[in-house]
């Protein structure tokens, strides 16, 4: 298990990562006239903060 635990922390930190690129893409766009593509990056950003949730809970379920 402690190899489980280690490949869900390396999943988390890189979503984190990708995260972080994501969100400041969306903050690179967020003007007229490409702000619709910003608010689909921020969409991103929140579902790969819950997927970041997920892969938190679920090695904290394993111990």
């Amino acid at each position: 298990m402690p190899d489980d635990r280690s490949e869900l922390s390396s999943l988390a930190t890189q979503v984190e990562e990708l995260t972080a690129r994501v969100a400041a893409a969306g903050e690179r766009l967020d003007q007229e006239p490409t702000a619709d593509a910003a608010a689909s990056l921020f969409e991103v950003e929140r579902a790969l903060r819950t997927a970041g949730r997920a892969l938190d809970r679920a090695a904290r379920q394993l111990g």
